[in-house]
């Protein structure tokens, strides 16, 4: 996969900036030589910020760009004046992306939405100046605080694509020769299995200039849920789609058998994917008669399907209908 401008999981060094010390100074003017405190505060250290980007569909930006440091907040001044603030440095990520903690695994939280943003490290928060700590007692401390540390972690980013409509099928389904038909997409395309090894995204026109997000999944094989093949690594990306779509050949030995291997490797992966909305497309069939055509309906799932050919352009159309008509009813 050298080479490749899909970039789904980076991990990062991130580094909060340190508050800045408080003050302790004593306030010294003309006439009045023994003042009283009058010591600021330190500033806050710069926080890591996480932030949506829906320009981004890739974390390859991140790739060679894995250390991300904020500035340390300032000390405080005389006359209680306050330390500037350390400067944020903000991690730009794709609609989708997971944050996790690198060391514990667990999920921290998740970008869903453009310009959404999420704290993912926190500045040191900046030390208390003299003047904070007066009191009818003590009153001329001679002290202050210091900023606290700021803070190291390493967080791992991922990427969950978000997309109308995932496909899903055995390599040499078709799904790629499809997404390059629907859409602008030009996904590598040959006749031999595993040729997509990253997923790919097309924006797929519809009526009235409409359109929806369709997303060519690399080939599932049997086993996959358990690392087979090209394993788990891209089926994290089905569970972001709104509707599957199952794509089998014609020429498959048998048709309801091949479908329901898939469904089982997405409900060993997780269980929830069953909820999701279905629909089959049976490929490849230009060289079809109806008669065929009707011996195949006879022993195909209970689910919506429809017969297509990509080269051919054939049921193209209707597909795109079932689509369409699928994320309305969904939403």
């Amino acid at each position: 996969m050298a080479g490749s401008n899909f970039v789904d999981y980076v991990k990062i060094f991130c580094r909060s900036g340190k508050g800045g010390a408080g003050s302790a100074h004593l306030r010294r003017e003309k006439f009045e030589a023994m003042g009283g405190p009058d010591g600021g505060d330190g500033g806050r250290g710069g926080h890591i910020i996480v932030r949506g980007n829906r320009n981004l569909w890739t974390l390859l930006h991140l790739k060679y760009k894995r250390h991300v440091f904020a500035t340390h907040g300032e000390a405080g001044g005389r006359q209680t004046s306050t330390g500037a603030d350390g400067e944020d440095r903000y991690v730009e990520v794709p609609m989708g992306t997971i944050a996790k903690d690198a060391e514990t695994g667990e999920v921290l939280f998740e970008i869903t939405e453009d310009g959404e943003e999420v704290v993912l490290v926190k500045g040191g928060r900046g030390g208390r100046g003299n003047d904070r700590f007066k009191s009818p007692t003590n009153q001329t401390p001679r002290y202050a605080q210091p900023g606290e540390d700021g803070i190291e972690m390493a967080a791992i980013l991922e990427l969950k694509v978000l997309a109308d409509v995932g496909l899903v099928g055995f390599p040499n389904a078709g799904k790629s020769t499809l997404l390059s038909v629907v859409s602008a997409a030009k996904p590598e395309i040959a006749d031999y299995p595993f040729t997509t090894l990253v997923p790919n995204l097309g924006i797929v026109s519809y009526r009235d200039n409409k359109s929806f997000c369709m997303a060519d999944i690399p080939g599932i094989i049997e086993g996959a849920s358990e690392g087979k093949g090209l394993g788990m690594r891209f089926l994290r990306h089905i569970e972001r789609n709104s509707i599957l779509l199952f794509m089998v050949p014609a020429d498959a030995d048998d048709i309801k058998k091949e479908y329901e291997i898939l469904l089982n490797e997405l409900t060993q992966y997780n269980p929830e994917l069953l909820d999701k909305e279905r629909i089959l497309a049976i490929s490849k069939t230009d060289m079809l008669d109806d008669e065929l055509k009707a011996e195949i309906e006879s022993d195909l799932p209970d689910l919506p399907y429809v017969f297509i050919s990509s080269v051919a352009n054939i049921g193209v159309t209707e597909l795109k209908d079932m689509i369409w008509k699928s994320l309305m009813d969904s939403n």
